[in-house]
């Protein structure tokens, strides 16, 4: 069937075709799921277990377990993905990480969240999400490109088996589908605990095996292409400069999977919140509120161009062919939410009894 589908559209297009409905499935089920990177670690920094962290969990298991199985079946080798055959640095995933876990509290939403819920009409994440993609392009080519160069240049590792922690543990996919095992069991103790609801812990599993499902879509076609095109799975930083570039600029490039990916979550989570009748507009509460979305949507594009992924393409994706630098990245995005969380949204412990209104809920998402 895939044979057919390149031989009639081509391989971009293909690509492109099978991006937008992997981005269809991980739109509905990130919207139904309010799957959220910067919810689960607010909830785990303030210690308030109400659901959020359990649905991550549920992605990350499901992904990272899913993607494994398809490696010990012999359906998908990530030895050629870029994540592990480059040369990868890791001052850029610690900073990079760190500043993209600010922005993500700051913009209260990470870069696939934001997109998510601009589909539902949140304008507050249509303006975050535009300064995300425009400071991103900034940092890949542009003004701020220089600095990226250079952080990046204070600590690299090379490319292969130095960058596979799989590779570096001697644990193998067994090993690695173990691993993911034990959090999948976690995640289902705690969600009975919690009484997650179906679509929590459903919509999550569906996150995470859209994230396999584009690293074996990517990697078939691959080896049935004429033409060189990269092993990828689902990220939002670069997917997301690709796209404003194409609307801005008139260009003859072919279609790629990250030009099908962002429409196709933009449209599955639109689909969602249509049928669920969750969409609502919403604004700026005041130019305080804009001024920190701003900020936090710049530190986001900066910092996942300097990691090389997002709280998805490195916390999802890049975990789940355990490269080095994403599980750096991943570390360093809880450290710098937390910490910014506890800086800037978590009231002084003496103004609680007098003004508990105005604590920031930890599940807030927008």
């Amino acid at each position: 069937m895939l044979d057919d589908l390149i031989e009639r559209l081509g391989e971009p297009a293909t690509l492109a075709l099978g991006a937008l409905c992997i981005g269809l499935v991980f739109g509905f089920m990130a919207q139904r799921s309010r799957f959220c990177l910067r919810s689960a670690v607010i909830e785990f920094a303030r210690n308030q277990m109400g659901g959020k962290l359990t649905v991550w969990l549920f992605a990350f298991a499901t992904a990272v377990g899913a993607t494994q199985l398809l490696a010990w079946a012999g359906w998908f080798d990530a030895s050629s993905a870029r994540q592990i055959s480059a040369r990868g640095s890791l001052s850029g995933a610690a900073i990079g990480g760190l500043l993209f876990g600010i922005g993500m509290v700051l913009a209260r939403g990470c870069s696939s969240r934001l997109l998510v819920l601009a589909a539902q009409g949140n304008l507050r994440s249509v303006l975050s999400g535009l300064v995300f993609a425009v400071t991103a392009q900034a940092a890949l080519t542009g003004a701020l490109s220089p600095l990226r160069l250079e952080i990046a240049s204070w600590w690299t590792v090379e490319g292969g088996t130095a960058r596979d922690l799989i590779a570096r543990t001697g644990i193998g996919h067994g090993g690695a589908l173990a691993f993911a095992a034990v959090w999948l069991l976690a995640a289902i103790f705690w969600a009975r605990r919690q009484k997650v609801p179906v679509w929590g812990w459903a919509g999550a599993m569906g996150v995470g095996l859209a994230v396999a499902a584009a690293w074996w879509f990517t990697f078939a076609v691959m080896q049935r292409a004429f033409d060189p095109h990269p092993i990828q799975a689902l990220s939002f930083t670069g997917p997301s400069a690709d796209v404003l570039n194409r609307v801005l600029f008139v260009t003859d490039k072919p279609w790629t999977f990250d030009l099908g990916l962002v429409p196709g979550v933009f449209l599955g989570s639109f689909i969602a919140a249509a049928l669920f009748g969750e969409l609502k507009l919403e604004g700026f509460q005041g130019g305080a509120s804009m001024r920190r979305y701003i900020v936090g949507a710049m530190a986001m594009g900066f910092g996942g161009m300097l990691a090389g992924g997002c709280a998805v393409g490195a916390g999802l994706s890049g975990a789940a062919v355990f490269t080095m630098t994403s599980w750096v990245t991943l570390c360093t995005m809880w450290a710098g939410a937390a910490l910014t969380d506890r800086l800037i949204d978590q009231p002084p412990a003496s103004a609680l009894p007098d003004t508990p209104a105005q604590a920031p809920s930890p599940l807030s998402t927008a």
